[in-house]
């Protein structure tokens, strides 16, 4: 009779003479638990990155900003002219018209360039990028007084004009963030999208456009603090805005209508731009959050 074999443990195999033991830890790494085996749950998705501070500081800052200049300008020794200018709802119209200029000067361009740079990274349309580059790049490097100049003696006076001029001003960087947002994507992932059989629009869509949100977005953001600064010139153009206040102080030399209407220009920039980053961290992909 041959000489029983001696009992191994539970987890040991024999394979021709030699002891193999199974791994527990790597079963459960590979997402297989015991004979029949699970599947290990998907991770939860990141959580946004949206600080207190954030959401609560700067508004802060702006406000006792705003709430100071309303104290000063309220106890400041006008004299009769500087009181004229400031009279009744002259302030508040002022800055709405500057709010406004920038809101709509805004929306065209992005209407204009997000689209615009999308269809100059398809392959039919890149042989036209260096032509629309260089026109995008004439409203950026023409001085703005003097665009809004040549803008007004070919349109005439209006807040049209100050617009069209704000939009040629802020068109680039939304343009060129948009493109170098799409050329930076992996191609493989691209390629990976159309294996599995998703069409050129979804890939765009669903791929393409949400991996470039983070530069579409910056460019966004450096326009609106243009579109800010633009739109204290629109006074020369007939646009109204609260370079009507910057400028009738420097005509008039009274100080603290020039110094009214220049503090709340920053303001504004200044909220504008913590507008545009709150809402630059909560439309960015979660996905893309992870080590930002």
């Amino acid at each position: 009779m041959s000489a029983r074999r001696p009992e191994r443990p539970s987890g040991e195999h024999e394979v021709r003479g030699l002891a193999f033991h199974d791994d527990p830890e790597a079963a459960e790494d590979d997402g297989v638990t015991g004979a029949v085996g699970t599947g290990t749950p998907p991770p939860e998705p990141p959580a946004r990155r949206l600080r207190w501070s954030t959401l609560v500081v700067t508004p802060l800052l702006l406000a006792a900003a705003l709430g100071a200049t309303y104290l000063w300008i309220s106890n400041a020794e006008l004299d009769s002219i500087a009181h004229n200018a400031l009279a009744g709802d002259t302030v508040q119209l002022r800055f709405w018209q500057s709010v406004k200029l920038t809101a709509i000067s805004t929306f065209w361009v992005l209407i204009i360039a997000i689209p615009l740079g999308t269809a100059l990274t398809r392959r039919k349309l890149r042989t036209a990028t260096p032509f629309v580059t260089a026109l995008a790049n004439i409203g950026q490097a023409t001085p703005a007084i003097g665009l809004l100049a040549l803008l007004v003696i070919w349109l005439g006076i209006g807040a049209r004009t100050a617009i069209i001029g704000m939009v040629a001003y802020a068109v680039l960087p939304v343009l060129a963030n948009t493109m170098a947002g799409l050329r930076s994507i992996d191609p493989t992932l691209v390629e990976s999208a159309r294996g599995i059989g998703m069409s050129a629009v979804g890939v765009l869509a669903k791929v393409e456009l949400p991996l470039a949100v983070p530069l579409i977005l910056a460019g966004v953001r450096t326009a609106l603090v243009l579109n800010v600064g633009t739109s204290t010139l629109a006074t020369f153009g007939g646009g109204g805005g609260l370079g009507d206040l910057i400028t009738t102080g420097i005509q008039t030399q009274r100080m603290p209508v020039l110094v009214l209407g220049s503090i709340l220009t920053v303001l504004l920039a200044l909220a504008v731009d913590w507008l545009a980053s709150v809402a630059e961290q909560l439309m960015r992909p979660r996905g893309l959050e992870v080590g930002s």
